[in-house]
C-alpha cells in the first residue's frame, strides 16, 4: 500500500514537472519568436514611417516587398541582394573545401610542425577577426582590389583566406570516424584522395552540411568588413549595409517598412538553405564498420 502511495505520487510528480517544463519552453518559443511575427507585420504594413500606435498594422499591404524590388533609383537593393549572393555562395564553397583539406589532414596525417600549427591556430582563433581589419584593407588596397567590382573579390578573399584556421570542430568529427576504415581501403589499394572522398565524405555528411552553413552565414550577415572595403559604391554593397542606410534619418520615413520587408527577404536563402541539408544532420556512421 505503501509503495502504491508513493508510486502515485512520484507520478503526479513527474507530471507537475512535464507540465511546468513545456510551460517554461512555450514561454521561451512565444519570446523567441515574437521579434519574427514583428518583423512579419511591419513588413505588410501600409502606413508609412517607424512609430505605430498599434502592433498590428491597420492596412495590410505587400507593397513594401514589390517596391523593394522595383524602385530602385535610391536605394537599389536587388543589386545589393545579388552582390551578397554571388559572395556568400563563392565564399561557401572554397571556404568548406579548405575547413574540410585542413581538417581531414590534421585528423588523419602525421607530419612535422602539426601540433605547432594547430597550436597556433587555437591562439589565433581566440582572437577577433576585426581586429586586422586595416591591415587587411592596406594589403587588398595595395593590390589594387579596393576598386570596381574587385571589392566584390576583396570581399570573397577576406572571408575564405582564414577559413582552414576553424578546423578544430570538423577534426573532432573526423577523429570519430574509424580508423579501420582507412586502412581496409588502403589495403585494397585506394589513395588518399579516393579514401576522403569515397568514404570519409559520405561518413561524413552532418560536419560538412554545419561548415556549409556556417560558411554561407558569414558573408551574408557579416556588417564591418563589407563596409570596409565597399567604401561610399553603393554599387557594391551586400544587404547588410543597404538594410543599414534604409535606417538613416534621411531615408527611414518613408524606407522602414521596406527595411523590414528586406529583413524577411534576407531571411529565406538562409532558411531555404538550412531546410534543404536538414535531413543530413541525422546521418550518422551507422553501418560504416562491419564486424
Amino acid at each position: 500500500m505503501k509503495n502504491s502511495t508513493a508510486r502515485g505520487s512520484y507520478q503526479r510528480k513527474k507530471k507537475l514537472r512535464t507540465v511546468l517544463m513545456h510551460i517554461l519552453l512555450a514561454v521561451l518559443a512565444l519570446i523567441w519568436l515574437f521579434p519574427i511575427f514583428w518583423i512579419i507585420m511591419t513588413s505588410l504594413r501600409g502606413e508609412p514611417g517607424s512609430y505605430f500606435t498599434t502592433f498590428f498594422p491597420k492596412k495590410v499591404t505587400f507593397s513594401n516587398y514589390t517596391r523593394l524590388f522595383t524602385e530602385t533609383d535610391i536605394l537599389n537593393f536587388p543589386r545589393w541582394f545579388a552582390n551578397t549572393l554571388v559572395v556568400a555562395c563563392v565564399t561557401c564553397v572554397i571556404s568548406t573545401f579548405f575547413v574540410l583539406a585542413v581538417s581531414y589532414s590534421m585528423s588523419r596525417m602525421r607530419f612535422k610542425m602539426r601540433k605547432p600549427f594547430m597550436n597556433v591556430a587555437l591562439v589565433l582563433g581566440m582572437f577577433p577577426a576585426f581586429m586586422s581589419m586595416i591591415a587587411v584593407y592596406y594589403i587588398l588596397k595595395g593590390l589594387n582590389l579596393t576598386e570596381g567590382v574587385m571589392k566584390l573579390v576583396a570581399l570573397v578573399l577576406v572571408y575564405s583566406a582564414s577559413a582552414g584556421l576553424t578546423f578544430y570542430i570538423a577534426k573532432g568529427f573526423f577523429d570519430t570516424i574509424p580508423k579501420s576504415v582507412d586502412e581496409a581501403a588502403m589495403i585494397d589499394g585506394a589513395s588518399r584522395f579516393k579514401i576522403f572522398y569515397r568514404i570519409t565524405v559520405p561518413l561524413s555528411k552532418p560536419i560538412i552540411v554545419y561548415t556549409i552553413i556556417t560558411s554561407f552565414l558569414a558573408p551574408w550577415l557579416d556588417f564591418i568588413f563589407a563596409r570596409v572595403i565597399a567604401g561610399a559604391d553603393s554599387r557594391y554593397y551586400t544587404v547588410a549595409i543597404g538594410l543599414w542606410n534604409m535606417l538613416e534619418k534621411e531615408y527611414v520615413y518613408h524606407y522602414y517598412t521596406r527595411f523590414a520587408a528586406g529583413s524577411v527577404c534576407v531571411a529565406i536563402p538562409i532558411a531555404a538553405l538550412f531546410v534543404f541539408t536538414q535531413r543530413y544532420y541525422a546521418e550518422g556512421l551507422s553501418g560504416a564498420v562491419k564486424g
